[in-house]
């Protein structure tokens, strides 16, 4: 296809608009944008499937920007190409309360598919959103009806293929053969530090054909638009193979410092701005200048993807009256609400029910709502048989050459690879039609803590199943043993950590898990059995705390989570036996959903005049909120087996006593105990 001077000055509007937001906002990155203009113009000119008139559209090809700190590029596409992101907007670009902030937020942008800027994790996104499409293609196309065959495109720089995530997705990409995606390398040689001659000197291209992929170079990414066209349409002609190409850029295009890492991070001079607008044929005293004709070719692409969802629309409703519980199933996936009565599969348990590790129960949920959820798809970072995420009769999802599963399989082998299981848990959750769950140990949801934090940013509904959440796993001692690990989520914004504390409580968590749509919840579980207790239930534990055991005039509260509660429990008889003293107990499952109850619900649990003690054997780290005294492991644990570990550190029934009797005393003479509960900020948050 041929390419005219207005394709050429729709090209130099993307680079002029990109230099005068940042220049106005004087912060940001205009070199990416300014470097990577010509393929982004072909990309959504030439290529792209979308309607900004209906972003969610389905079936419209996805792109992530995984350089956001580029973001001035995607935000100059969604303006020209009539997204709902005015001329105005640019103009607030990086200001509080905009629409365009200094890195792309999908909730924030209409048109932006997910949340990028931390290296590594749109690439790593983009494989997860490939992943979605495979699936729901497999699951719901039938003869004749191709209602879901989207591209994912992603453009990505030299800090994104140098942090390690995006080595992580990239491998499994390739080993899952996903032909759907299509990688755009902006090859311009320039990290922040300068030249990349200085730390990343490997064959990128060959590492990538090690992991399966298929590459494409094109020389001259400046100039060459032809050569760029070409390169994607050979892309996506390999079906078998995600696609890599490598686009030799200079970064800062036509600006005085292009090619340095001068332009990289910092805006353009004024004098530069000038010549640079000259060069190009804008007028130098004009700011946020769109030609007429720039506005004419990109809308008439996107009326062309209008005419495309239209054609899919009438596609679909052909689809819903042949196949029609199929097209029902879709569009209820894509409004994020789950089936009804699937709640009625959640086991409910009793006293008189076997001692079962929290990692066997939430098995035994995994297993009664797999059925009653078909859009709950998940795995395992290598752990499945430690994990306990596979469900009886699961299919694997796998590439049908390889004979060991197909892509309508839901269950996803992640390998070795936590963080990029992270990342690719939140592009499948991004896609809009799949709810997605990943197992490791608790110890190494650390690794992927890049990712949980995006996750609760993005406010995806994405599910950790994190096994081995304490000191009970024993044996393998301090390297594998969560300490911090609570304390470090559970200070992250919207996500909801949980730690049950038997089977009622691990329905709860499994419940609100998976209709909470917009919060990620990370479901911490033991190793060790733990007894089912009197007083749980699913109502109360879906509060997040609640008084599992009532005493009138307790002389303490004891409260605790997960395997501790039980033990708390067998302290309240040796405290009554052995000090003549009372207590009450509290479960405290989820702090992130205790905190949303009323006041007044949370007072009743942690009411005034009574001291507390908090009983975990985690980092005392954020239990200051709700007791007065806290008992936990401000240290590394040991190695050896469980009850040896407990002991040693007086996780015991006598342990606890011993802190209770010591809280009790010294508070005795307080008068008008307040409950942390009660603190000054309360009625202005």
């Amino acid at each position: 296809m041929a390419y005219t001077e207005t394709d050429k000055l729709a090209i130099n509007t993307i680079r002029t608009l990109a230099v005068d937001a940042t220049f106005h906002a004087n912060s940001g990155h205009p070199g990416a944008p300014m470097g990577m203009a010509p393929v982004a113009h072909v990309l959504f000119n030439k290529f792209m499937k979308f309607n900004p008139k209906n972003p969610k559209w389905l079936n419209r090809d996805r792109f992530v920007l995984s350089n956001g700190h580029g973001c001035m590029l995607q935000y100059a596409l969604l303006h020209l190409y009539g997204y709902e992101l005015s001329i105005d907007d640019l103009k607030a670009f990086r200001s509080v309360d905009s629409i365009t902030p200094g890195h792309p937020e999908a909730h924030d942008t209409p048109g932006i598919e997910v949340t990028t800027g931390p290296l590594g994790q749109g690439v790593s996104n983009a494989v997860g959103l490939a992943i979605a499409q495979a699936h729901t293609a497999a699951v719901f196309n039938k003869p004749g009806y191709d209602v879901v065959d989207n591209y994912t495109y992603t453009f990505l720089g030299d800090g994104c293929l140098m942090e390690g995530v995006s080595s992580e997705a990239c491998s499994l990409a390739g080993h899952l053969q996903l032909g759907n995606l299509i990688a755009v390398w902006d090859d311009n040689h320039i990290t922040i530090d300068g030249d990349t001659n200085q730390a990343f000197t490997e064959d990128v291209l060959k590492r990538y054909e090690a992991y399966g992929w298929h590459t494409e170079t094109v020389e001259d990414g400046d100039d060459d638009l032809a050569g760029i066209e070409a390169a994607i349409k050979k892309c996506q002609a390999v079906k078998n193979k995600p696609s890599l190409i490598k686009l030799r850029t200079t970064i800062g295009f036509g600006s005085k410092q292009q090619g340095t890492h001068g332009v990289h991070g910092s805006p353009l001079k004024a004098d530069d701005i000038k010549q640079l607008k000259q060069k190009f044929g804008f007028n130098p005293e004009q700011s946020f200048a769109v030609p007429q004709e720039v506005y004419e070719l990109c809308h008439k692409a996107s009326a062309e993807g209008a005419a495309k969802e239209a054609e899919w629309n009438e596609l679909f409703a052909k689809y819903a009256e042949e196949y029609k519980s199929e097209a029902a199933d879709l569009v209820r996936r894509q409004t994020g609400d789950l089936p009804e009565g699937w709640e009625k599969n959640l086991p409910v348990y009793t006293p008189a029910d076997d001692a079962v590790a929290s990692r066997k129960l939430s098995e035994i949920v995994i297993n009664k709502v797999f059925d009653a959820i078909p859009e709950l798809i998940g795995g395992s970072a290598d752990l499945t048989g430690s994990n306990l995420t596979r469900w009886k009769g699961a299919i694997d999802f796998q590439p049908p050459a390889t004979g060991l599963g197909t892509y309508a399989g839901r269950y996803i082998r992640f390998g070795v690879r936590e963080h990029g299981m992270g990342a690719i848990l939140n592009g499948m959750a991004a896609y809009g039609t799949i709810l997605p769950y990943g197992g490791t140990f608790l110890n190494f949801v650390s690794y992927a803590a890049g990712a949980v934090r995006l996750s609760a940013l993005s406010q995806h509904r994405v599910i950790w199943v994190a096994t081995h959440d304490s000191i009970g796993l024993g044996e393998d001692g301090p390297t594998h043993q969560p300490i911090e690990t609570l304390a470090h989520f559970r200070a992250l914004p919207n996500c909801m950590v949980w730690r049950p504390a038997d089977g009622n409580e691990n329905s709860a968590a499994y419940y609100v898990a998976l209709t909470s749509k917009h919060t990620p919840s990370i479901i911490a579980l033991s190793r060790q059995n733990l007894p089912q207790l009197e007083g749980s239930t699913l109502d109360k534990a879906a509060k997040g705390g609640y008084v599992l055991h009532e005493q009138e005039k307790a002389d303490i509260t004891l409260v605790s989570t997960g395997s501790e509660v039980c033990i708390c429990i067998d302290a309240v008889k040796e405290l009554a036996e052995k000090h003549n003293l009372k207590a009450r107990v509290v479960s405290m499952p989820c702090f992130e959903v205790f905190d949303a109850q009323p006041k007044d619900y949370r007072l009743s649990v942690f009411p005034d005049g009574i001291p507390s003690l908090s009983v975990e054997v985690m980092s005392t780290m954020g239990w200051e909120k709700y007791t007065h005294e806290q008992f936990g492991l401000n240290r590394f644990g040991a190695s050896g087996a469980y009850k040896d570990v407990y002991k040693k550190f007086e996780f015991t029934p006598e342990g606890i006593t011993k802190r209770a009797v010591a809280t009790v005393n010294f508070w005795k003479d307080v008068p008008n105990i307040r409950s942390p509960i009660n603190r000054a900020f309360e009625q202005l948050i």
